[in-house]
């Protein structure tokens, strides 16, 4: 690992522990025993295939060249550090940066999916943000619905050949915005409403969440082009092997 390599992983590494463990009071995704047994069960069972593709597609990637485990475990730093920064909502949830659609755009979402839990096992066990039984459906939204939507967008930027940077920000946005769409029908099929069933409920939550989540995608957006642009500058061979920088396109600087 190269000396500016070392230095860019060590202060997320630093980030995640001061900001990670400084507040628990009011740190859950969807929490503890919110959802009923058969909706924790499916949420689960839905997430297992992507978990399953994700492990292989992380050591394909791997395999390439070993330089890229560095990249990809400061891509879990980065969603352990802005998804443990918390701003507490009245629903049985919270709004809260995801981080996935850095790893996304690099690895692809399969691969973001095993991020994705793990820092959902640690954030339940340690920070008791979000909750074992609630597992699948937190890493259905944060890992697996907001990863593939930020790579879509991505690859659609890509073929309409805008900048790269508002190409990340836009990917990196979008995908934080629909966890929280998910989040919403998540919670709206738990607990439908009374007057209007589920389609109320869903949009009675995602009202909840869109004055705090807003600011904050648009936030995580301009987060993740900064780290974007210091891999540029640190890490461009890895990003080469990653197809990510492909001399001669004007479009993607």
């Amino acid at each position: 690992m190269k000396n500016n390599q070392k230095i860019i992983v060590t202060a997320v590494l630093a980030a995640a522990v001061i900001f990670g463990f400084g507040r628990t009071a009011s740190a859950m995704h969807i929490m503890e025993g919110y959802l009923p047994p058969q909706l924790c069960i499916s949420w689960g069972a839905l997430s297992l295939p992507f978990l399953a593709a994700g492990f292989f597609s992380i050591k394909k990637t791997v395999s390439k060249d070993r330089r890229l485990m560095t990249i990809l475990a400061m891509s879990g730093a980065f969603i352990f550090v802005i998804s443990s920064l918390k701003i507490p909502s009245v629903t049985g949830s919270c709004s809260h940066m995801t981080g996935t659609g850095l790893g996304a755009i690099l690895f692809g979402p399969l691969a973001v999916s095993i991020l994705g839990i793990i820092v959902l096992i640690f954030q339940a066990v340690l920070l008791a943000h979000g909750g074992l039984t609630t597992l699948g459906a937190n890493t259905f939204s944060m890992a697996i619905a907001g990863p593939f939507l930020s790579f879509a967008v991505y690859k659609v930027c890509q073929k309409c050949r805008l900048n790269r940077r508002i190409s990340v920000f836009l990917a990196a946005m979008l995908g934080d915005i629909f966890t929280y769409c998910i989040t919403s029908v998540q919670l709206a099929l738990a607990y439908p409403s009374e007057q209007g069933g589920f389609l109320a409920s869903a949009a009675k939550f995602l009202g909840v969440f869109a004055p705090t989540q807003l600011p904050l995608a648009i936030v995580e957006g301009i987060l993740t082009v900064v780290i974007i642009i210091s891999l540029e500058s640190y890490a461009r061979p890895e990003l080469k092997i990653l197809d990510f920088i492909k001399e001669g396109h004007a479009y993607e600087k």
